[in-house]
């Protein structure tokens, strides 16, 4: 058994049924913010070119957040390919910590580190995790045919 399978294997054994609601709620709450970011696509586009290492992607870094959020958003909720999802959600939680919420506040548009630091955590959770019994995933490892 490879690393990947034992990590696998201990967090189907080990997953209480409480967490999926929490992995419900993530997955809403990235949507949620999937949304937010089309509604403010501008301000979103504005703190991307701030920064001269991303101004040539800006175009393709802003959909990608969006996409991201959206589709992992509700791949997350129905804890269908939770861990790609999970993996697509990383490097915008990362980038957002490290360009955006700078101690000087250079990209800030609003200031939730905080918000950012716990939701890459619960990432970080789920991508050891994975989906839960309460899950398409789940499901359909129940119910092979």
């Amino acid at each position: 058994m490879n690393l990947l399978q034992r990590i696998d294997h201990w967090g189907e054994s080990h997953h209480p049924k409480w967490v999926d609601g929490i992995r419900i709620l993530l997955g809403i709450f990235l949507f949620w913010k999937g949304v937010v970011f089309i509604q403010n696509i501008d301000v979103l586009k504005a703190v991307i070119n701030q920064s001269p290492f991303i101004t040539v992607l800006s175009f393709w870094l802003a959909h990608y957040i969006v996409f991201a959020h959206l589709l992992g958003g509700v791949l997350i909720t129905f804890g269908l390919l939770t861990r790609v999802a999970v993996l697509a959600q990383i490097p915008i939680l990362l980038g957002a910590l490290i360009f955006v919420h700078t101690p000087t506040g250079l990209f800030s548009v609003h200031n939730e580190s905080g918000l950012s630091i716990l939701v890459l955590l619960l990432l970080l959770a789920f991508l050891v995790e994975g989906s839960g019994p309460l899950s398409y995933d789940g499901y359909m490892r129940r119910h092979p045919a």
